[in-house]
């Protein structure tokens, strides 16, 4: 189990996590194309090339997932009971084809849950920088977390 339990976490506890990721064209078209996306600006180089950006963007849903997928080795793998929501998600910059990005978590806030003996919440910030340090992704997620039994 490479997560955490509940009580082995504190508010401040800080992860630069190890895996990073570039992001490739075949990334960017199928996600997009999974989850039906027609915007140009993902798929169209030409219509990409003329817009102010000037080349095509990764889908933005594609950049959050990755932000939570490059954490969850490190923060819940093994201990989620169930993710209970996102919040203040932004995504201050763009992502471009061959950015390679990384992650980084802080634990904002610890709960234990009143309704599940067995589990805490937890508020994790997580944050996507690209190879020049710049934040292209950040969010609150928090998390239902089981709890060290016994």
């Amino acid at each position: 189990m490479a997560g955490r339990l509940f009580e082995q976490w504190q508010v401040g506890d800080r992860i630069s996590h190890e895996i990073r990721r570039t992001v490739t064209e075949t990334d960017n078209l199928l996600f997009t194309v999974m989850t039906h996306n027609p915007q140009p600006l993902h798929l169209d180089r030409e219509a990409a090339a003329a817009s102010e950006f000037g080349q095509i963007l990764v889908n933005g849903t594609f950049t959050f997932a990755l932000m939570i997928g490059l954490s969850v080795g490190d923060t819940t793998l093994g201990t989620l009971i169930a993710n209970l929501g996102y919040d203040k998600l932004v995504m201050p910059k763009p992502v471009f084809i061959g950015d390679t990005l990384h992650a980084e978590t802080e634990v904002m806030a610890l709960k234990e849950s009143r309704s599940r003996p067995e589990a805490g919440i937890i508020t994790f910030a997580h944050r996507l920088l690209n190879q020049r340090d710049e934040g292209v992704c950040q969010c609150l997620r928090m998390a239902l977390i089981r709890r060290q039994q016994g």
